[in-house]
């Protein structure tokens, strides 16, 4: 059986994490924050990456500001509100009960 399809629904659950993890680092260009998914190899494409950080935007969790480039068109930056710290606080608690979790089903 080819794992591809679930290790992608696993990434694919992550994702939203992922972001709001990138960003409480600092605010973030969405090139940078795809650069970063994809080393992590997270992939994703800026298909993906769009509709995810407009729905945290209006969930009230980021906010952007447009900065001026030397090369081309103002940028839009991305960084966590408050909420979206406490949102990702929350996050990170459920994150390491999952993980607990998963390790105690497989005997670790």
């Amino acid at each position: 059986m080819n794992t591809d399809n679930t290790k992608a629904q696993m990434r694919k659950g992550i994702l939203e994490y992922c972001i709001l993890a990138i960003l409480s680092r600092n605010s973030c260009y969405a090139i940078d924050i795809i650069n970063e998914l994809r080393k992590a190899q997270v992939i994703v494409v800026e298909g993906t990456l769009y509709p995810l950080l407009t729905r945290q935007k209006n969930a009230g969790l980021l906010s952007y500001r447009w900065e001026e480039s030397t090369q081309g068109p103002p940028r839009k930056y991305y960084e966590l509100t408050e909420p979206g710290r406490k949102y990702l606080e929350e996050l990170d608690k459920a994150w390491e009960e999952l993980v607990l979790s998963v390790n105690q089903i497989r005997g670790k």
